[in-house]
């Protein structure tokens, strides 16, 4: 059972809105909706290694942490929520970006390889497993003319914001059903391609 979201991003105003930062949007999107829904006010704790926000669904207590230490050691802050929580990996979903997925398309697994992606990379490092599970969201492809690290780093285009408002929207559905339901029932639902 999930206990723990851990959205991927860089901390900092430059970084806002980047596509590299859509695992933070996603976490404060549900953040947004799970309070809604229980009529309460968040309130998100600074660690040294993450901010957290604790919040209660279906009487079910949900942390939802966002790294403090830029994308490239996520992995730190994921071995100290483990441990303070006292939470195995696959007690929780890490949300991340992946620019190898046409934009928005969503890819939720229960385990796997770092795919390219730095954060993924040093989570796997730091727990010493491949087995938590993750959901992707796609913002690629990369253009032929753009590095990869300028394109992940930059922001959404114009004519992409209603594209990167319907992720935040499939994703932050498809958590809210991976925490209700069936995780295998989701993958089964969220993964297909859309019609």
């Amino acid at each position: 059972m999930i206990s723990l979201l851990l959205g991927l991003g860089n901390i900092g105003r430059k970084y806002n809105n980047t596509r590299h930062n859509i695992g933070f949007d996603v976490l404060d999107r549900l953040v947004y909706l799970l309070t809604k829904k229980n009529q309460t006010e968040p309130v998100r704790k600074k660690a040294e290694l993450y901010d957290i926000v604790q919040v209660n669904n279906f009487g079910r207590q949900l942390a939802l942490a966002w790294p403090r230490t830029f994308m490239n050691r996520s992995g730190l802050a994921a071995q100290e929520l483990l441990e303070k929580m006292n939470l195995t990996p696959e007690q929780m979903l890490v949300i991340v970006d992946d620019f190898n997925l046409p934009l928005g398309k969503l890819r939720l697994r229960r385990s796997g390889g770092d795919g390219g992606h730095n954060g993924l990379e040093s989570i796997i490092e730091m727990l010493g497993t491949k087995n938590f599970p993750r959901l992707r969201l796609g913002i690629g492809p990369v253009p032929d003319n753009v590095s990869t690290i300028d394109f992940v780093l930059g922001r959404f285009e114009t004519e992409e914001e209603a594209s990167r408002k319907e992720i935040l929207d499939n994703a932050a559905k498809t958590v809210l059903y991976i925490l209700n339901n069936c995780f295998d029932e989701a993958m089964s639902k969220f993964n297909a391609d859309p019609a």
